[in-house]
């Protein structure tokens, strides 16, 4: 999934898509921020710039006349494809982990997709030297208080599969009415651009978030998708209505939580001509 906090908790409901400032740590966007089409500006944390575009003559971007390289945080050709398709056409080349040689791992252990998010394209923004694009995503669900949420991948496991996963929570759902099988898919993708570095090491991120709300189904539906899509139903849908899983991949795409994210941070890309 191109993946429990305090009050509210990291899968509570936000409300309207893309509404509402950084919550994970209480902090408001900084003044001046971006805040249309869902997007936002994030303060960055301090981080010392030695070792910083290690990778690829320290990140420096082609010279003149080429194409930009905007890095996304992955290392799955799925996930780099789906992005190109929805970001649309930009002004760069994307390229993600493996293209630069890139072995390390940034650790994802927030309480929120927006924190987890911005932690992981800081962390490969300053590796690479590269402007970086990261999401984190994941399933909530209002009687679960919220849950799995950041766990979303885990939520059977460390080593879960999707099918152990969806049997999971389909056990926790047992018995429950479609009107308390309320859920949403939330994504919340991240850039960070090394070019915004203070002399303390602190880098900007830019958010934009997407949601899609439904229910989930009783029992499995449909073989396409991934995650939990065969027991999600999204809202357009009657109770017992199709799950993503027996969607198109370019009607899931119009109303999924990713294609939402990806067309507001479209626009935050191309501010920076991106």
């Amino acid at each position: 999934m191109f993946v429990n906090s305090g009050t509210p908790r990291s899968g509570g409901h936000r409300g309207a898509e893309g509404a509402g400032g950084y919550r994970g740590e209480g902090r408001q966007p900084e003044p001046g921020g971006y805040r249309g089409e869902g997007g936002q500006s994030e303060p960055g944390g301090r981080r010392g710039t030695e070792g910083a575009g290690r990778y690829l003559g320290e990140g420096r971007q082609p010279g003149l006349g080429a194409r930009r390289r905007l890095l996304v945080a992955t290392r799955s050709a799925h996930k780099l494809r789906e992005l190109r398709e929805l970001l649309g056409p930009l002004h760069s080349e994307l390229v993600d982990l493996d293209d630069l040689g890139i072995a390390d791992e940034a650790v994802e252990d927030g309480e929120t997709f927006e924190a987890n998010a911005s932690k992981k394209a800081r962390f490969f923004a300053d590796l690479s030297g590269l402007p970086t694009l990261a999401d984190d995503s994941g399933l909530e669900v209002d009687a679960l208080d919220g849950g799995p949420g950041v766990r979303t991948r885990r939520y059977a496991g460390e080593t879960a599969t999707d099918e152990q996963n969806n049997a999971k929570l389909l056990r926790a759902m047992a018995g429950l009415k479609p009107a308390s099988r309320g859920a949403r898919y939330r994504c919340v993708l991240a850039l960070a651009l090394p070019e915004t570095r203070g002399p303390r090491g602190g880098m900007r991120v830019r958010l934009a978030r997407g949601t899609c709300a439904g229910r989930i189904a009783t029992a499995p539906r449909g073989d396409g998708g991934f995650g939990y899509d065969p027991i999600f139903e999204p809202a357009v849908e009657p109770p017992g209505g199709r799950t993503l899983g027996e969607w198109t991949a370019e009607a899931k795409n119009r109303i999924s939580h990713r294609g939402r994210a990806a067309r507001r941070m479209h626009a935050i890309l191309a501010e920076f001509e991106l």
